[in-house]
């Protein structure tokens, strides 16, 4: 199935265009589902206030994480930063915040596909459509990077242009009293608080562009040209959605399953209305981009990870005529169908949001320890505002940390104990082989 990765590496054959792409790709499924979530915590203001916070966060992070993507342009992203900085301790950190969020997001994902299906064709069932998604787009990411960008850079220029025709149709019947309610904030700081989590959703796994580093025809300087069009995508996508949604349903209706935006829709025009229909099956291209693409990424970071010799190196081979890291996507894919079968998606989305928080803030502490440890390094993009914006998303993040401990103890527990697992096979397996 695959030839070892050594000698030959990734092709280089990504543009700042699939960039863009992968960047709003990988998160655009944020805005389809996942949110919702926030809203019946912290009310309709709160889950607004709870989504500025987040881009902030999101913002200043990457103002700040291009700089370490475009000076260490490897394919393992946070992990390559880390080991970097923090040696192999901080790379496994790092690996497995990274790990967590890349492998327990698209099973979630997967699950909004097969909801969506399902609203429209009861008689398919959702788990079902759910993991014929991991092996449908699973072979895809095998037979070759510009073919899986390609398809990437098509679903996300339809996922965007949907929301904008959702916005479009939905704008007008907003009503501001549903937003700026009576209280304000019925839960109080605390909803807002513990919204934080799912005010996440619109923005999680956009460092996922960092891992296809080694396949960018020019990463030093088309690297910041993907991320910076991609946030300023998304803030406007989020927030748009957001209003548009809260301003016309109530909280209880938005929480109802996984498909908020069609039951939007259904309130402004009708369950028959063509482009009710139309615009659940463009929905679709929405979640299948950000499946996709996490997809790509998980296999990038789990074919880093191997190559270091922190996973098997079998992890770590070529297909021998695609070139890509066939065991690498195959692996996390089984995993992936497992945790469909649990139908859990607020608790998925919970446990990789855990993985991404770790992650930006042992990101961040790279950036610092570098900044004192290797100043030569040539940084062909340097933080903005250094060292206000990655302090900012520093804190910010272990914040969110906090909130996610405080709002789901038990996945918290869970993300908790598979860390003490990967913890104890990197003391007494990893760390004895990297030292040899």
């Amino acid at each position: 199935m695959s030839t070892p990765a050594g000698e030959e590496g990734l092709k280089k054959v990504l543009t700042p265009l699939h960039l863009w792409a992968i960047a709003v790709g990988l998160v655009i499924s944020g805005d389809y589902f996942g949110w919702n979530y926030g809203v019946g915590k912290a009310g309709p203001m709160g889950m607004v206030i709870a989504t500025l916070v987040v881009t902030a966060m999101y913002v200043t992070f990457i103002f700040s994480y291009t700089e370490l993507s475009t000076a260490i342009p490897q394919s393992g992203g946070p992990f390559a930063y880390a080991s970097a900085a923090l040696g192999p301790v901080g790379g496994f950190v790092a690996g497995f915040g990274t790990l967590v969020e890349f492998v327990f997001a698209p099973p979630a994902i997967a699950l909004a596909i097969g909801s969506y299906v399902n609203f429209r064709v009861p008689e398919l069932p959702k788990v079902g459509i759910a993991i014929g998604a991991f092996l449908v787009f699973g072979l895809l990411n095998v037979l070759g990077v510009k073919l899986a960008a390609t398809f990437e850079l098509f679903v996300t220029a339809l996922a965007a242009l949907e929301l904008g025709i959702f916005f479009f149709l939905t704008a007008p019947h907003v009503d501001p009293a549903r937003i700026v309610t009576t209280p304000l904030l019925p839960n109080g700081a605390f909803g807002v608080f513990t919204a934080l989590p799912f005010a996440i959703w619109f923005y999680l796994a956009l460092e996922g562009v960092a891992m296809s580093a080694e396949e960018v025809v020019d990463p030093k300087r088309d690297i910041p040209k993907g991320y910076l069009a991609g946030i300023s995508t998304l803030v406007v996508l989020a927030l748009g959605t957001l209003v548009c949604s809260t301003g016309i349903l109530s909280p209880a209706e938005l929480v109802a399953d996984d498909s908020p935006l069609p039951r939007v829709l259904k309130a402004v025009l009708s369950a028959d209305h063509p482009m009710t229909h139309l615009m659940v099956y463009l929905g679709l291209f929405g979640l299948i981009a950000s499946f996709h693409g996490i997809m790509m990424g998980y296999s990038r970071q789990v074919f880093a990870l191997a190559r270091a010799g922190y996973l098997p190196k079998r992890l770590a081979q070529l297909h021998p005529r695609f070139k890509t890291p066939a065991w690498a996507v195959v692996l996390p894919g089984l995993v992936g169908m497992a945790a469909v079968l649990t139908e859990r998606s607020d608790e998925l989305i919970t446990l990789a949001g855990m993985g991404a928080v770790v992650l930006y803030v042992t990101s961040m502490v790279s950036l610092f320890v570098l900044r004192k440890k290797q100043p030569e390094l040539e940084r062909p993009f340097r933080a903005a505002l250094y060292p206000v914006f990655p302090a900012i998303a520093l804190v910010l993040a272990a914040v969110f940390l906090a909130a996610y401990a405080v709002s789901s103890p038990l996945v918290f527990g869970l993300f908790l104990g598979l860390f003490a697992i990967a913890a104890l096979h990197f003391v007494r397996v990893t760390r004895p082989k990297l030292s040899r």
